[in-house]
């Protein structure tokens, strides 16, 4: 079948199994009453917030340093380096490299560095974001999107995801490391971070946290970098727009509310067969392809992960207990299964009712990471520079909101249901 015949094809059947979907009848009371349960369960936990303070002294101090005249010169100055500092950035960027293979290695790495250094918020939120990244890189061979999209689509999906987390992780990590060095030493090491291609952004971000070991401005402005350092080189990329952002599956990602991102942090009240069901807060993000977006989606994660006790002491404890696969079964198993029981069945039967499984009914098909991928190079991308200006920067820095609705235990099993309801309108419309 030609290209175009099988785009006609994809969007007669996607047209089909949308109006379905939208046509199907909502469980609008039970809907409501885990909407009042969610709501009822954020006021309490708003209740014992503490909020995450963003320092106006320390913004301002950095401003001036990113106004500075010659500021990008002074930071990317490279000569002088001795041959320990020389043997030390060799370590790191093997290290690095060792870390990068896939998303497994990189959260494990993530985690790693958080539970050795608390002041680093932002291996945390990085931790958790990319146990999410596997998640949505293993949905693609699991159950339901096998459905949904060709191989060579989820293929391309898979590129996407891997290359934008490999490349925040190769601009991220050697930043991590060389704190740690620089503790271990009891000196700054950040005139290094040239050699490792860090933006001049964020050498006066470490200079000042050496000082003042402020964690909220360094977190955001991570936040803010590694957003602008995969812009261009991801998000922009040709091959990624035409083949990820512009399809009819990425504008679904809205409706399905395929990019939530969920942070499991208390155990709820036992099913029948004897397993607690954790407790999931998140947040859902409206347009991946917009960079003020994604960038005020880390800050509002941010204030939700360290500014709610009892979800920073969930996902903590979650992280330390819970090993990440990029199976789903690690924090569901009552639903999700790592390997399929069964051959998979030519027409997909419902297994769902109210967002949980029916009883009797199969779990669902969640591979590990590397039963569904291999691992894959990264790819070379275009060097350079993406900060200009401290204006450019100075609108992210002026607040840091908690989100007013994150617990969504409920809403993510109607998240999963609207997705199975795709396949089945999908599958209806074939």
């Amino acid at each position: 079948m030609g290209k175009k015949n099988e785009s006609r094809t994809y969007s007669r059947s996607f047209g089909y199994w949308l109006r379905e979907l939208l046509a199907l009848p909502g469980a609008a009371f039970d809907y409501a009453v885990g909407k009042w349960v969610a709501m009822t369960a954020a006021h309490t936990m708003m209740a014992e917030a503490i909020p995450l303070q963003l320092s106006a002294p320390a913004v301002a101090k950095l401003m001036y340093a990113w106004s500075k005249p010659g500021a990008a010169l002074e930071a990317g100055a490279t000569c002088g380096w001795t041959g320990e500092e020389l043997a030390l950035i060799e370590r790191i960027r093997t290290e690095t490299a060792a870390c990068n293979r896939n998303n497994v290695t990189r959260t494990e790495a993530y985690r790693s560095v958080y539970f050795r250094t608390s002041e680093l918020h932002w291996a945390l939120l990085a931790h958790m974001v990319s146990r999410n990244g596997g998640w949505n890189m293993t949905d693609l061979q699991g159950e339901w999107l096998p459905w949904l999209l060709s191989a060579e689509k989820r293929e391309a999906v898979f590129r996407f995801l891997e290359q934008a987390n490999a490349l925040i992780f190769q601009d991220a990590y050697p930043q991590l490391l060389l704190y740690e060095w620089s503790r271990r030493e009891g000196r700054s090491l950040f005139h290094l971070l040239p050699a490792f291609g860090v933006s001049t952004f964020m050498m006066p971000v470490w200079k000042q946290f050496w000082r003042d070991r402020d964690s909220v401005p360094l977190t955001i402005a991570l936040i803010v970098n590694e957003q602008h350092y995969i812009e261009q080189r991801v998000v922009q990329h040709p091959y990624f727009r035409e083949k990820v952002l512009h399809t009819l599956f990425f504008g679904l990602q809205s409706l399905l509310q395929l990019n939530g991102v969920i942070f499991p942090y208390g155990n709820g009240k036992e099913k029948g067969d004897g397993a607690a069901v954790l407790k999931l807060s998140g947040l859902i993000m409206e347009r991946f392809e917009n960079l003020q977006e994604r960038i005020e989606f880390g800050k509002r994660l941010y204030a939700m992960l360290f500014g709610i006790p009892r979800v920073y002491e969930g996902a903590k404890c979650f992280a330390g207990a819970v090993k990440h696969t990029g199976s789903r079964a690690d924090y569901a198993p009552h639903m999700f299964a790592r390997v399929r029981k069964q051959p998979p069945k030519r027409v997909y039967v419902e297994r769902l009712l109210g967002g949980r499984l029916k009883p009797g009914a199969e779990p669902l098909y969640s591979p590990e990471l590397h039963t569904a991928w291999g691992d894959q190079p990264l790819e070379a991308s275009d060097g350079g520079d993406w900060f200009k200006s401290a204006a450019d920067v100075a609108p992210f820095f002026q607040k840091l909101p908690l989100p007013h609705t994150f617990e969504i235990t409920n809403e993510y099993g109607l998240i999963l249901s609207k997705i199975e309801l795709a396949v089945l309108a999908m599958q209806r419309g074939k």
